[in-house]
């Protein structure tokens, strides 16, 4: 019998990613600085007003107020109308500097040596579903989303938008785990005040039905186009109104939607967040190293979905664990026990060597921040001179290894 799984995203807009946004950027304004800083950047946002808080060592100076406005200001949040605009909110900054309790596990003499930041279990998952190894559920409420962000911040259509919003999705699959079509697409979209609710929320699913869905279609390969030809339930706004919105809606927090930043549900969760954490923090590190790992399994075609689990204790450089679980879709003779001991030897799991990796320590972060850490186009760009890469545990570059190893042909 067929089954029905549902992810949801968030817009970039959103208090809670407004949050992450910004304790990104702050991450981000330290390591350009000095990319030895360690952060741990925590931002809260209400009406009017956003604190930022956290431990940081470093030998940079950043203007917590200036990175603050700067990012509410490029998120849209600009009119004295949303009640909480990048001009006239207060900030407030209650940074403070690093345990040295913790920092004397962290550093060694030896950097090979270097230990984790917190004991805790990260996890990563691929699947062969969409064309970047991600769910197609998260996936296609990520690009929701952020379509209809691009709408409006160009500003020519659906010219009532404001900048919060959510999008769910809920595809339903077979017994063998193949999607089948879309059930049901669930938005939500903070909007101006109209003369008359029931006119205006007529016209935004108009607008969602027409504009917004079309063009996301139009963004998917043919696999996932065929998917909506299936009647599917749309629901807009389902409360009838969302004027109110924003941190003045709802106090927003970092590292609230840590579902979100990664597999909408799918996989599991160790329950660490992301933002506003150097790479030292094997919250952050390890969890995309992970990925990096599930991504180029089923790249590689050794299984057509993987979660690859790893856990350290803290100030210890070795992992206490790594597991995987191909949920019975490997194409090689083995157990996924031995398919662990394996990848265990072909990828080095240690902290230092997962920030040389993957070169960690560059400002990459606030891109991360809204819209999911996976699935994204790993990037070069040039940032104060230095050309650095985005996203680079998107990168298939352990495809060859990983189909040598494993003598996949």
């Amino acid at each position: 019998m067929s089954y029905l799984f549902t992810s949801e995203s968030v817009s970039e807009g959103h208090p809670d990613k407004l949050c992450d946004q910004i304790s990104d950027a702050l991450l981000d304004s330290f390591l350009a600085q000095d990319p030895e800083s360690k952060v741990a950047c925590e931002t809260l946002a209400t009406t009017g007003l956003v604190v930022c808080a956290g431990e940081v060592k470093t030998n940079a100076y950043v203007s917590i107020d200036d990175v603050a406005r700067g990012v509410i200001k490029e998120i849209g949040y600009d009119k004295s109308d949303y009640q909480f605009d990048y001009k006239s909110c207060g900030i407030i900054s209650a940074i403070h500097g690093q345990s040295p309790d913790i920092n004397q596990g962290v550093e060694r003499t030896n950097v090979e040596d270097q230990g984790a930041g917190d004991q805790g279990m990260m996890f990563g998952y691929a699947c062969n579903e969409m064309d970047n190894y991600m769910p197609l559920p998260v996936e296609l409420a990520h690009r929701l989303v952020q379509e209809l962000a691009a709408i409006r911040k160009e500003g020519r259509q659906m010219t009532y938008l404001r900048p919060d919003s959510k999008s769910q999705v809920t595809v339903k699959y077979s017994d063998n785990d193949i999607p089948e079509g879309i059930d049901t697409i669930v938005i939500s979209t903070q909007h101006d005040e109209f003369d008359k609710d029931r006119a205006m929320l007529k016209t935004i699913e108009q607008d969602i039905r027409n504009i917004l869905i079309p063009r996301v279609i139009a963004g998917c390969p043919d696999n996932v186009k065929k998917l909506f030809d299936r009647r599917y339930n749309l629901y807009v706004n389902p409360t009838g109104k969302f004027v109110v919105g924003g941190p003045h809606g709802d106090t927003g927090l970092t590292g609230r939607k840590i579902i979100v930043d990664t597999y909408g549900g799918r996989g599991a969760h160790g329950g660490g967040a992301f933002s506003g954490k150097d790479p030292s923090k094997v919250d952050r590190s390890a969890a995309y190293a992970t990925r990096h790992i599930a991504k180029n399994m089923v790249a590689a075609g050794l299984c057509d979905q993987v979660l690859v689990q790893v856990a350290y204790a803290i100030g210890k450089a070795k992992p206490v664990g790594l597991y995987v679980n191909t949920y019975g879709t490997a194409k090689v003779n083995m157990t996924d026990g031995k398919i662990a001991k394996k990848i265990e030897a072909i990828f080095d799991m240690r902290p230092h060597a997962i920030i040389e990796r993957f070169q960690l320590k560059n400002p990459i972060y606030q891109p991360t921040a809204s819209y999911g850490h996976f699935g994204r186009d790993c990037y070069e760009k040039k940032v104060h001179g230095k050309k650095i890469t985005f996203f680079p545990w998107e990168k298939l570059d352990y495809v060859d290894i990983l189909r040598k190893n494993f003598e996949i042909r």
